[in-house]
């Protein structure tokens, strides 16, 4: 479990979380775990099943969507958002860059779980997430 106070703050500067209030993103962070992945290790592969949300908090990943290379993620970014709300296949390949990878994961069960217990929280998660789309769809449109 990762439930430290550099967690929290990590878990703030997030745009799905940032909502939240302070009580609620301890919470979040005392439900997910740290993993540490191997340097080339693919932390989610595109049309495969996906279980967790992944924030990272240091080392570099690589992004591959229909074998096309994305802009590399770093330290505050994260991914595995879509796949732990909707439950559908994965997006994107992610990959663990040369230095490997350090993520703060909640899976979907995990937050399944919190929400169920946490209605309140759904509301604000969901506004950070359209937030996002708007982003992506904007930066699309450019």
């Amino acid at each position: 479990m990762a439930d430290n106070a550099d967690t929290v703050d990590r878990l703030r500067q997030v745009d799905l979380f940032s909502s939240l209030s302070g009580r609620q993103l301890k919470h979040l962070a005392s439900v997910g775990q740290v993993l540490r992945h191997d340097p080339g290790y693919d932390v989610v592969i595109e049309g495969h099943g996906g279980v967790g949300f992944h924030l990272i908090l240091s080392g570099e990943a690589t992004v591959q969507v229909g074998g096309a290379a994305r802009p590399a993620l770093g330290p505050g970014e994260y991914f595995g958002e879509i796949s732990v709300l909707d439950g559908h296949p994965r997006s994107a390949t992610v990959t663990a860059g040369d230095a490997g990878l350090e993520t703060f994961s909640l899976s979907a069960w995990q937050f399944a779980a919190l929400l169920e217990k946490n209605p309140e929280m759904a509301m604000p998660i969901i506004t950070g997430l359209c937030a996002r789309l708007r982003a992506v769809e904007a930066a699309a449109a450019r």
